[in-house]
């Protein structure tokens, strides 16, 4: 279950990152939802989902705090 969830986070954040609020209001949702583990497969999955996407990268904030 914890693995599904993980990748439906991942799922809607590559639907929503045409708009960055939404994009940071997923991803907040996802870390919320996620545990410590997972968290961290996602901090590493959107390093690279954001590589060529600069209007994302403040996201990274969000999984530093």
């Amino acid at each position: 279950m914890a693995r599904a969830m993980l990748e439906y986070s991942k799922t809607v954040l590559k639907k929503v990152s045409f708009d960055s609020k939404l994009f940071y209001k997923e991803l907040k949702k996802a870390i919320s939802n996620l545990l410590p583990e997972e968290i961290e497969e996602l901090k590493f999955w959107l390093e690279q989902f954001i590589t060529d996407k600069p209007e994302l990268q403040q996201s990274l904030i969000y999984l530093k705090a």
